[in-house]
């Protein structure tokens, strides 16, 4: 038995039919461990679905109705890059309430990983690169707004940089063609963006790589191509101790990919 939870569910599956992304991945990963007895069924714990309120501590109602009601546009619907359906909805939902659970166990056990979720490039009013709503940043809200914590950090390791998550724990900047909620823009923030000072984001990624545009994140470490594993980790170090130099959190998030972890002290990551 682990001395933490693994997070995850069989309807992590995204039926979004054939794609590059590979929506599988998620159960492969749950059955390598148990084949490899790294883990055991009892070391798992399944989620709940997300509820709409904690989804809209980030995303903004009118996108969270456009999700549940299926009224995406064409545009919309191809700047997310895969099919809208109900169903992705729902399996979205539940690797949402996986993260939020990952959390409330990681304050509680000190570490506990979601083996999904990650979908760092959704932003509160529309989603893009595979990613429909961005768990962690509700995770993390959802932490906050319960009273369990009110600093946390966001390290993303991820090859593409996470210009959603950095969006929404940052300064608000309207993209063009979308403008700030009028409301947003009078108070000086954006649906899911409180204030940089509670969320500290890292992100290492390759600078020629998706996305584009890259919103700022709290420290951004742009890669060069054919960086090595050496060269990766000593700035990886470096970030990580600037970053914990710079801001105390009580929760700390790992994305790589689609696993990560929280624990609620930072004194191992120095």
């Amino acid at each position: 038995m682990l001395p933490f939870k693994l997070i995850y569910s069989e309807k992590y599956f995204l039926p979004i039919g054939e794609h590059v992304f590979r929506a599988d991945k998620f159960r492969l990963i749950h059955d390598r461990l148990l084949q490899q007895q790294t883990a055991d069924e009892s070391d798992f714990l399944a989620p709940e679905v997300a509820s709409e309120g904690d989804v809209m501590l980030v995303h903004s109602p009118h996108y969270v109705n456009q999700l549940m009601e299926g009224s995406l546009s064409a545009r919309e619907e191809l700047e997310m890059e895969i099919p809208y359906s109900p169903e992705v909805v729902d399996a979205f939902m539940l690797h949402t309430g996986g993260s939020i659970l990952a959390a409330e166990r990681a304050l509680e056990d000190g570490i506990c990983f979601n083996i999904g979720g990650g979908f760092h490039h959704a932003f509160p009013d529309h989603g893009e690169g595979f990613c429909m709503i961005n768990d962690f940043a509700v995770a993390i809200r959802a932490m906050q707004k319960r009273g369990r914590i009110r600093r946390a950090m966001t390290i993303d390791c991820d090859v593409h940089q996470g210009n959603g998550t950095a969006f929404i724990f940052g300064a608000p900047r309207p993209r063009p063609g979308r403008p700030l909620p009028s409301s947003a823009a009078a108070a000086g923030t954006a649906p899911g963006n409180r204030s940089n000072a509670d969320v500290f984001t890292i992100s290492l990624h390759q600078e020629n790589n998706y996305p584009y545009v890259k919103p700022a994140s709290s420290i951004d470490v742009n890669l060069p191509d054919g960086c090595g594993d050496e060269e990766y980790l000593a700035w990886l170090d470096n970030a990580l101790s600037s970053g914990l130099r710079q801001f105390e959190p009580e929760l700390i998030c790992y994305v790589a990919g689609l696993i990560r972890f929280a624990r609620t002290s930072s004194a191992d990551w120095t």
